[in-house]
């Protein structure tokens, strides 16, 4: 019987693992063999060099740039995103019960999700329109009349890469307030009322009752987050004019990937930018999984 049953099981993941295989493991095998070659597209036989490109990545100013750029993103795009996410979640839905919200809980959670439901690329061209680097932008208008100069945050070497940080939270926070809001509706309301009963608080309730049991979901959108924040690709593209914004102020390394191959037509070196990415970005989605396990909390 065991043996029918294994046999059963093979054959429904015969098709997604091979689709898988093909179509991610093997793209990624061979990045890193021409992470080793001097491959620039065309030359039919790419020279060995080993880890030269890797070894060039150390000394690459504008590569060390984009990387701290993106570690930057890392350490403030998921905090911020699920901090206010989970602050809205529990004003829009409170305790769980039918009390301590506020009215209209359900237009809100539309809003908010409404930047979901646009395409990154959009987001990014209408933030462009809005933050024109030659000042002549949307939010000009209301601060020209407001008898303030007009300012450009996109040609700003020291706003612009927090321009692109607020875009990113703006686009993405919504998507976790409607996940947390039905996380925290899923929570049994005894709970909330024995613990309401004892004498808890709001604040109480959310820190002893709420964020324990949406750990879990907070934990998966943490890496979700920070995956996002590495692989950070159309947002800084577009709005940036496909430069990395002035002075390589707002570049990552997704963008560098891109120009180096396509640009520049240095295969061989974008796909060892390529490699690094991917062991960043499995590194902090392995840590951050390691560092938040526990066991799960069930409850009835």
């Amino acid at each position: 019987m065991n043996h029918h049953r294994r046999r059963f099981v093979a054959g429904f993941l015969a098709v997604p693992v091979t689709l898988y295989t093909v179509y991610v493991l093997s793209p990624c095998a061979q990045a890193l063999l021409i992470a080793l070659t001097d491959w620039r597209g065309v030359n039919a036989v790419p020279r060995f060099v080993g880890a030269d490109n890797f070894r060039r990545l150390l000394g690459d100013e504008v590569f060390l740039r984009a990387a701290g750029h993106n570690l930057l993103l890392l350490a403030l795009v998921p905090p911020l995103t699920i901090g206010l996410a989970l602050l809205f979640a529990w004003l829009l839905t409170g305790d769980g019960t039918a009390r301590r919200t506020v009215r209209g809980a359900g237009l809100y959670r539309v809003v908010f999700f409404f930047p979901q439901v646009l395409a990154v690329v959009l987001v990014a061209v209408l933030f462009r329109q809005i933050l024109r680097p030659d000042g002549s932008g949307m939010l000009n208008a209301p601060l020209t009349a407001l008898g303030f100069a007009p300012v450009g945050p996109l040609a700003d070497t020291g706003l612009a890469l927090w321009a692109v940080l607020f875009v990113l939270v703006w686009q993405a926070v919504g998507f976790y307030v409607v996940l947390f809001s039905a996380g925290i509706a899923s929570i049994p309301r005894e709970l909330f009322e024995a613990a309401a009963i004892d004498g808890a608080g709001g604040g109480r309730l959310f820190l002893r009752i709420t964020l324990p049991l949406l750990r879990d979901t907070v934990q998966a959108g943490w890496v979700y987050l920070g995956v996002a924040a590495l692989d950070v690709f159309a947002v800084v593209w577009v709005m940036t004019a496909e430069h990395g914004g002035p002075d390589h102020s707002t570049t990552v390394m997704a963008a560098e990937v891109y120009r180096n191959a396509f640009h520049y037509s240095r295969f061989g070196y974008a796909c060892a930018m390529g490699v690094v990415l991917f062991a960043i970005t499995t590194g902090f989605a392995v840590l951050v999984l390691r560092l938040t396990r526990r066991e799960r909390i069930e409850f009835r």
